[in-house]
């Protein structure tokens, strides 16, 4: 049995795909704009050894699989046919794939490609979300270039959620260069000039600091505060004394001469450190974009009591995160791709886990919001880049290492639009007294 027919057996012969393989098969749609091709028979040893996305992502990602067109176009299409017609393998075809592929394949294991963080590797870390192993597995995803990462995320370096408008959110935009929005003498001064991505970027920012009510004079922490873009923008706009906390060298070395080359020192810092050494009861505002997800379920509740404790009464904090649709669900795969490879020891809670969580701490919620399509657009910008800016980003981190990017972000795009992953922000006070100090009806 050769590869297509393999392919055919388990997908169906009207895969809307083109299929080709090193031993000169093919199978699928011909016509198709998008096409996998099976290199090398390792590729046929990772799929014997791990028959799902794993196995998928491991041939892909070491260069064994190739795929031509467009990741995302690939993915939705495969996902819409597989859900529709299923896989429906008989034990006569389970055997005959077998006999072809040769039980060699499924016994003689190949290393996985570096990328990918084993369970080994964590274990030798230390215990899950310790400070040690927390640094090492930010390290991991967050320190590959900064070089790399202004060519995925584009001037703004802002590495979460943007908040598009319809025109900025047009997808005849997705994909456009544009240069990084200008400071505006006039706090919250609407959309800035630049592509969509980074006025979309501009507009996250102030929505939170919106949310936030941020006043001059006022002193802000951003925990897990990335290259610091949160920090810059609320010291520049705001007049706000702002200190942001990662624990990424990288990411702090290269906030720490953006916040100098744009005149803020004295308003704005980015440190090295873990949130949780950072001093109590001295902030009138937090902002928490996108390190929720790294905290783990178990954790939820002294995290957000550590952030409480920071506040001063009648202190706001703004809660921006990736969550599950539902609270019943699983916060982690432990053998799914994204902790594997993206976000090792990476933790998603429903919406509600999170609330809760906050009000267990003392928080008072005063809003909510879920900006599951925006995330969607977002993504669409980061791998628009990255393919735009291709041989670059390989030079700097290696093909295997952009190709996880390029796979990641199309899944997620996917994974936002149908809803398997959700972004939510959530505001909570803490209370001076009965005073939420919050106008009757909010400004945002």
């Amino acid at each position: 049995m050769r590869l297509a027919e393999i392919f055919e057996r388990v997908v169906g012969p009207d895969a809307p795909i083109r299929f080709t393989a090193y031993d000169g098969s093919s199978a699928g749609d011909p016509g198709s704009d998008v096409a996998l091709h099976v290199r090398t028979p390792v590729a046929v040893n990772y799929l014997a050894q791990s028959p799902n996305a794993v196995g998928l992502t491991r041939a892909y990602v070491s260069g064994h699989l190739d795929l031509e067109g467009d990741m995302y176009t690939a993915l939705r299409r495969m996902s819409d046919f597989v859900l529709a017609t299923g896989v429906n393998l008989s034990l006569g075809d389970l055997v005959g794939i077998v006999r072809s592929v040769g039980w060699v394949k499924f016994v003689n294991r190949v290393a996985p490609p570096p990328q990918e963080m084993t369970r080994g590797r964590l274990a030798s870390l230390g215990w899950r979300h310790s400070k040690s192993r927390d640094a090492e597995v930010i390290h991991h995803h967050y320190d590959v270039s900064n070089d790399f990462y202004e060519l995925v995320l584009g001037p703004s370096m802002t590495y979460t959620c943007a908040v598009f408008d319809d025109e900025d959110g047009a997808l005849d935009r997705v994909g456009e260069e544009g240069a990084a929005p200008k400071a505006s003498s006039e706090a919250g001064a609407g959309r800035r000039r630049g592509g969509a991505l980074e006025s979309a970027q501009f507009r996250k920012y102030e929505l939170v600091s919106r949310k936030l009510g941020l006043e001059r004079g006022m002193r802000l922490l951003d925990v897990g505060c990335g290259w610091g873009g949160m920090v810059m923008h609320a010291a520049r706009e705001y007049g706000v004394k702002a200190l942001g906390v990662t624990l990424s060298k990288e990411q702090a070395d290269w906030a720490a001469k953006r916040i100098a080359q744009e005149g803020l020192s004295e308003l704005a810092e980015v440190r090295h450190m873990d949130y949780r050494d950072v001093p109590d009861g001295s902030y009138d505002r937090i902002s928490s974009i996108g390190l929720t997800e790294h905290i783990g379920a178990r954790n939820l509740d002294p995290y957000f009591a550590s952030l409480y404790a920071k506040l001063v009464p009648g202190g706001r904090l703004l809660n921006h995160c990736i969550t599950r649709p539902r609270n019943d669900l699983k916060p982690m795969d432990t053998k799914g791709v994204i902790n594997r490879y993206v976000f090792p020891d990476g933790e998603l809670e429903g919406p509600g886990t999170i609330q809760t969580a906050m009000n267990d701490a003392g928080f008072e919620i005063r809003h909510q919001e879920n900006l599951r399509e925006h995330y969607a657009l977002t993504l669409r910008h980061w791998g628009a880049n990255l393919d735009r800016n291709w041989d670059e980003a390989v030079s700097l981190v290696g093909e295997g290492t952009a190709r996880v990017w390029r796979l990641y972000m199309a899944g997620c795009v996917l994974g936002f639009e149908r809803n398997v992953v959700q972004l939510h922000q959530i505001l909570g006070v803490r209370l001076d007294g009965t005073d939420a100090h919050l106008p009757l009806r909010p400004a945002f």
